[in-house]
């Protein structure tokens, strides 16, 4: 997922769909048939709501901006905050673990601090 959402940033946004970026990954990766449905369903969510989820993380960025991230560490927070906000039957806490394993893989060396401290204030946000 995170390789289509950096795919849909990097060929800019305004002249291209996550639908489309998927179609790209698609056609040179292979996605294993029963994750797909997860896939395209996180898709959907974060196509139909990505500004309320921008709003959500915004409000947990302290002394950042969005834009400003790193398209790596934007796309795991996008990503997870879908999850976290749109998919009651994804334990909260698998979402977080998982953010912050990318972050470990593919962001910089204070990423999964980062990452984790952001997306468990929108939790707690959410649960209070």
């Amino acid at each position: 997922m995170l390789h289509v959402h950096y795919r849909w940033e990097c060929s800019g946004i305004e002249d291209n769909t996550l639908e489309e970026a998927l179609a790209q990954i698609r056609s040179s990766r292979r996605i294993a048939p029963r994750r797909l449905p997860f896939v395209e369903r996180l898709i959907e969510m974060l196509t139909l709501h990505l500004d309320p989820i921008d709003e959500a993380l915004a409000e947990h960025l302290q002394n950042w901006r969005l834009e400003r991230l790193s398209a790596v560490d934007r796309g795991i927070l996008r990503l997870a905050a879908a999850e976290l906000l749109y998919f009651p039957d994804v334990p909260p806490k698998v979402v977080i673990q998982e953010a912050v394993r990318l972050a470990e893989a593919y962001g910089g060396t204070e990423s999964p601090r980062f990452v984790n401290g952001v997306l468990d204030a929108l939790y707690r946000r959410d649960r209070g």
